[in-house]
């Protein structure tokens, strides 16, 4: 009985301590990266979180005898909601490519990520992720909660290994598989911060600017821009880690504590 409970106070330890490195991994990514990743960021979520605001106020507007209108709507409110996920897919994405093909520890341009990222996978890889969790919720909290886990590093692993869409599921399952609770603890936090922030900054651009399209757009966008960044960096570093621990491999890029901020002056073009 003594022996079970000292194993078991080892393995808790060692839980804590591989989630503490990897925290500490996403504050050397985003502490050197942070123009970089903030800049894509922008691009990516801005339109995002105003196509979103234009389809909720379309919503808000529909009036009594439009079911089919209504229902065409609540559709796009169902896409574009997806959407949000979309960005943190090509976010992680984009984190992979860029510590592969990071030069003297310094990121790619964002020329070089656009012109390399796997756009027609990464969509593909989001919308069955985002179909696979909302199926798993539908039924039970657990089911969703498993779902979001155990796939959660197929965004990454198309970018770091080259894998199609049905290879980077079964690679993800295969890379969490034993190692739920490391993967669980460190990203669902970080989604549940997402929707405290995404609500806290909707209260405050409402109050600044009233119930209005450009207060919910800027409010989804400052909530993604804020939080997905740090799910993105955390998805990829728990891929990478996963990847050289279940295969013993040295994965191309730098290490962390190497990493360097784009050259003053240089534009991330």
């Amino acid at each position: 009985m003594r022996a079970a409970s000292v194993r078991e106070n080892s393995r808790l330890r060692n839980l804590l301590r591989e989630i503490g490195e990897i925290f500490a991994g996403i504050f050397h990514v985003y502490r050197a990266w942070w123009v970089d990743i903030l800049v894509l960021s922008f691009c990516i979520f801005v339109p995002i979180g105003l196509l979103d605001a234009a389809d909720n106020q379309a919503l808000e507007s529909i009036g009594p005898g439009h079911d089919l209108t209504a229902t065409a709507l609540g559709i796009a409110a169902l896409v574009i909601t997806a959407t949000a996920l979309l960005g943190e897919v090509f976010l992680a994405g984009a984190v992979g490519l860029s510590l592969i093909h990071a030069e003297d520890g310094r990121p790619p341009s964002l020329r070089f990520i656009a012109r390399h990222l796997s756009y027609g996978r990464l969509i593909a890889v989001d919308i069955l992720f985002v179909l696979a969790v909302a199926l798993g919720l539908v039924f039970l909290v657990v089911p969703g909660m498993a779902a979001f886990a155990y796939l959660a590093l197929a965004g990454p692993v198309v970018e770091i290994e080259d894998r199609g869409i049905a290879s980077s599921f079964r690679r993800s399952f295969q890379l969490v598989r034993g190692r739920f609770w490391l993967v669980f603890l460190i990203l669902f936090p970080i989604e549940a911060v997402g929707g405290a922030v995404g609500q806290g900054s909707a209260a405050i651009c409402e109050t600044l600017f009233g119930h209005t399209f450009f207060a919910e757009g800027i409010a989804e966008a400052l909530a993604d821009i804020a939080i997905s960044p740090l799910f993105a960096i955390a998805s990829v570093l728990l891929a990478r880690k996963l990847i050289m621990a279940r295969d013993g491999i040295e994965l191309p890029g730098p290490g962390l504590r190497d990493l360097q901020p784009a050259p003053s002056g240089k534009p991330p073009a």
